[in-house]
């Protein structure tokens, strides 16, 4: 498990040929994968290294659509732009935070949305790591994010400069461009997860072909209340 750095010093990183070559693959794919979703009108996202440029051969292509919208509408792009679905599940991180749709095109490559409105300290989860759009691909854009050791990565021609976040959380907010809010509940967050262990996803279930989102998400409900207090936070 990736932990926070609580001391650290600045530091350059430059980037070989093979991290390049490397990172511009990871984006030739996620520039197919969002081309018809964003014909689709959906404005979705790439978040995380990705995003930043710090990728590495375990990082994944996650698409993330920003808005809730009805499943079928989303299966119908992928389905009409060639792709072949994997697996599709449900995932909640505690019986508080959003439930979200998960399409598998391959092992690292998937495309996520929400199956509620998302609040805008969820949404602000996303660019938290830094996040870009369909324009910003184009136009081999990188931005700073935070990544999971809580270091600010600040894309360079060359690559990136981190940083340490904790004790710099306000001036690591604004240079990603999000609330102060969201930079210090992510450091609690991972600070306490590096403590305590990773304390596991409450809802991962995998949908059955003939089985929609909606539907398993209400049997789901029905099973276990729990999963409905997000539905009835303001």
């Amino acid at each position: 498990m990736t932990k926070p750095l609580h001391v650290a010093d600045i530091k350059e990183v430059i980037y070989s040929q093979e991290h390049w070559k490397l990172f511009n693959e990871l984006r030739k794919k996620a520039l197919k994968m969002m081309i018809p979703l964003v014909k689709a009108g959906f404005n979705p996202i790439v978040h995380g290294s990705l995003a930043r440029g710090d990728v590495n051969k375990h990082s994944d292509v996650d698409i993330f659509v920003p808005r809730a919208i009805p499943s079928y509408k989303v299966e119908l792009v992928i389905d009409e732009a060639g792709f072949e679905i994997l697996k599709r599940e449900i995932v909640m991180a505690t019986p508080w935070q959003l439930p979200k749709a998960h399409i598998y095109i391959e092992e690292n490559q998937s495309i996520t949305f929400p199956l509620l409105e998302p609040k805008p300290l969820e949404l602000e989860f996303y660019h938290f790591g830094g996040a870009v759009g369909l324009e910003h691909i184009k136009k081999d854009m990188r931005v700073p994010g935070i990544d999971k050791r809580l270091m600010l990565i600040d894309p360079t021609p060359r690559g990136h400069v981190e940083s340490p976040v904790i004790k710099r959380e306000a001036e690591a907010a604004k240079r990603v461009g999000v609330s102060l809010d969201i930079v210090r509940e992510r450091v609690q967050v991972l600070t306490r997860r590096a403590e305590i262990g990773h304390s596991g996803i409450f809802i991962k279930r995998e949908l059955a072909p003939e089985e929609s989102f909606e539907s398993v998400l209400r049997k789901l409900i029905k099973k276990n209340p729990a999963v409905g207090l997000r539905f009835k936070r303001k």
